[in-house]
């Protein structure tokens, strides 16, 4: 490690006065982003972290030399059926981003793919390589087809902060055409007819409230508004029904939805609402030709499913009543069936229910997985697209066929050097928490490996999210090293259920980090783990931050990625994006003083203190708009400051947003120093 004297922030005391508790922030200047002396404070910081880990360079090129010869470079999708044609996306070896194609359809079946090779006839309709130019940053946001395949509805951002630029492509001539709207979010629908297509913008906290309606060929000027949102607490979007026979206008805060339905046929109608928001109920709407599906948790905590008349779209009748121990996730209806995604004993699940037959579930044979509908566009099918993918198996993407009840592999993953899924072995475990919950723990490793071995530890627990059991590549560089990969699936996750998410909210989030806690307990005390680095980004980020002043001593290491670790600070401002809609996750503290002080209990940059902590490397983006920049740098400024231990690194992405660095060579460089630093902090040799 480097002797180079780390960055000194400096103090300028500013007084935070709530609920008669006075607290001072030494650090609070680091938030004003254009302040030349953030900027360079941040650079020093990069360039601390770039000395300090100077001696790793040979292993980090090591690292992504793995990643990169282990990685199909060359490669397509499987094409997905849509209306006359098969669409699918290609990477090619050396460029950064991908390339989405289509070719006329011939039938039924796939187009043989073949990697290397592009298919016969295929036409480009977005290079993302072209579009991205010699932008440090690049990204796709929406890329929508119209029903007639003539025209491309595309949006694209070059600095990380989600804003995005629409477009629309000619796809006759392949030229853009005049209509450009800056400023939109993610997705967007088009009419039936192709004439109209419908976007959603945000407000100045930065929140999707508005849902405009564009005319192809008229100036953006012109677009008109069909939807405001005026409670803070909810977020807007646009979609269409599967059958594609409405446009479907959602509106939703953490607890609560509200669906807008309109005839895809009739753009220039109103919208007409399904069933008036109530506070606590969550529902979601899909068409299945002469009747609506609902899903959604009236009475029904782990979510009922429901069918509802046309004309009568907010009066359902139960079709699969609410179970305590299966949590329905989603539902794609289709012309002669059903599929519904579930979740069950910590793991996810499909079943199928035909029109004319009884429903049945999908087997798989490995002990812990993830399965997921992917790729159905079509309404009329007797084939279900489905993604499946477990801790030793890559990605895979399977067809099942209704009428035989067979799964159909069309492709796993590659993964080039000779891997060999019979050389690892997956693992479910089950900790004890403090109150004597049981926490399930997913684990892979390379099998001959010896026992302890160190270990990363991933968790997220929270927003009702689940980390389940997946493969990486980059993994592998871990796993062949003798480490153990362990994922804690903590409350405050959905791993287990709606139950599982309201036990790690509000005034139970403590739960979320103690579980952790207990589970790092129980790999080590069950010869699984010596040394333990923890990892997680995001709320991920928050976890790794409380756990740490938790139980500093448990872990030999953390790394925490865009870290939510500033938590009380951003959720007390309600003028920053996300806040208000916030407050049905953590609770209102600037309103509740129950809360502020329960924030603060466990808030990761109130709670730093004297005690010796592991190294803690942090790292963020400097065009965040999720986590900013400044929680991870105050957190390490104050670590530098009160706490003994680290050392504490900051690295800063300057051109990336929340998901860091955007091209995919980029990001295995990211990952490779991750894994490099990771590796050094274990004391694993090279």
């Amino acid at each position: 490690m480097s002797s180079q004297t780390p960055p000194t922030a400096k103090k300028v005391p500013s007084d935070r006065v709530h609920h008669g508790d006075t607290v001072v922030d030494d650090y609070a200047w680091l938030t004003v982003k254009d302040d030349p002396e953030t900027v360079a404070y941040l650079e020093a910081e990069n360039a601390y972290t770039q000395q300090a880990t100077a001696h790793l360079k040979p292993l980090q090129e090591k690292l992504f030399q793995e990643i990169k010869d282990r990685t199909l470079e060359t490669d397509l999708s499987v094409p997905t059926r849509k209306r006359g044609w098969w669409y699918y996306s290609r990477t090619e070896e050396g460029k950064q981003y991908g390339i989405q194609c289509r070719v006329a359809a011939q039938g039924e079946t796939p187009p043989e793919v073949k990697a290397g090779e592009a298919l016969p006839g295929e036409e480009i309709l977005l290079d993302g390589n072209e579009l991205a130019g010699d932008n440090d940053f690049f990204s796709i946001g929406t890329s929508a087809v119209s029903p007639d395949g003539a025209l491309l509805a595309y949006s694209v951002n070059f600095t990380g902060d989600e804003r995005f630029t629409l477009k629309v492509k000619d796809l006759t001539t392949g030229e853009d055409l005049p209509d450009e709207i800056p400023g939109i979010f993610y997705g967007g629908a088009w009419s039936a007819d192709g004439t109209a297509f419908f976007y959603t913008t945000v407000d100045d906290a930065w929140r999707p409230n508005q849902v405009h309606r564009h005319t192809v060929g008229t100036s953006a000027e012109d677009d008109l508004l069909v939807h405001e949102e005026t409670d803070e607490r909810f977020w807007v979007g646009v979609g269409l029904s599967r059958s594609e026979h409405y446009l479907v206008l959602s509106a939703g805060s953490k607890i609560t939805s509200e669906v807008r339905i309109l005839e895809a046929d009739d753009p220039t109608g109103e919208f007409r609402v399904v069933r008036p928001r109530e506070t606590g109920v969550e529902y979601g709407i899909d068409h299945a030709g002469d009747h609506f599906l609902i899903l959604h948790n009236q009475n029904a905590e782990n979510f009922e499913l429901a069918t509802a008349p046309l004309d009568d779209p907010g009066n359902w009748t139960p079709l699969i009543e609410h179970r305590t121990d299966t949590r329905l996730l989603d539902i794609d209806a289709f012309q002669d069936h059903t599929v519904v995604h579930f979740r069950r004993d910590g793991l996810t699940g499909i079943r199928i229910l035909p029109r004319d037959a009884e429903p049945y579930e999908i087997s798989f044979p490995e002990p812990i997985y993830d399965v997921a509908p992917a790729g159905n566009p079509e309404f009329g099918t007797g084939r279900l697209r489905l993604g499946y993918t477990s801790m030793v198996t890559p990605p895979s993407v399977f067809d099942y066929d209704l009428q035989a009840r067979e799964l159909v592999l069309l492709k796993q993953k590659v993964v080039l050097g000779g891997y060999d899924p019979a050389d690892y072995e997956q693992f479910r475990e089950w900790a004890t928490a403090s109150d004597g919950t049981r926490i399930p723990i997913s684990i892979v490793v390379r099998k001959g490996t010896d026992r302890p071995a160190p270990t990363v530890l991933y968790g997220y627990g929270s927003y009702e999210m689940s980390i389940d059991p997946s493969f990486s590549i980059a993994r592998l560089s871990l796993l062949d090293r003798g480490f153990v990969f362990a994922i804690a699936h903590i409350r405050g996750g959905g791993e287990m259920g709606r139950r599982w998410y309201e036990d790690g909210k509000f005034q139970k989030k403590k739960n979320t980090f103690t579980d952790f806690v207990a589970v790092a307990r129980h790999l080590k005390d069950e010869s699984w783990s010596s040394a333990i680095i923890a990892r997680g980004g995001s709320a991920g980020g928050l976890l790794m931050g409380a756990v740490a002043n938790l139980a500093p001593e448990v872990f030999a290491g953390v790394v925490a990625q865009v870290p939510f670790v500033d938590a009380l600070n951003t959720i007390l401002d309600p003028s920053l994006p996300l806040t208000v809609i916030e407050w049905d996750e953590w609770g209102d503290p600037l309103h509740n003083a129950d809360v502020y002080e329960y924030m603060k209990s466990y808030t990761p940059y109130e709670n730093v203190d004297d005690r010796v902590y592991p190294p803690i490397l942090a790292i963020t983006s400097l065009n965040d708009t999720r986590v900013f920049y400044h929680e991870p740098a105050k957190w390490i400024a104050k670590l530098r400051d009160v706490a003994n231990g680290g050392p504490f690194l900051l690295k800063t992405e300057m051109d990336a947003g929340h998901g860091g660095r955007s091209g995919r060579y980029d990001s295995w460089r990211e990952e490779a120093f991750t894994l490099s630093w990771i590796l050094d902090t274990a004391k694993v040799a090279q």
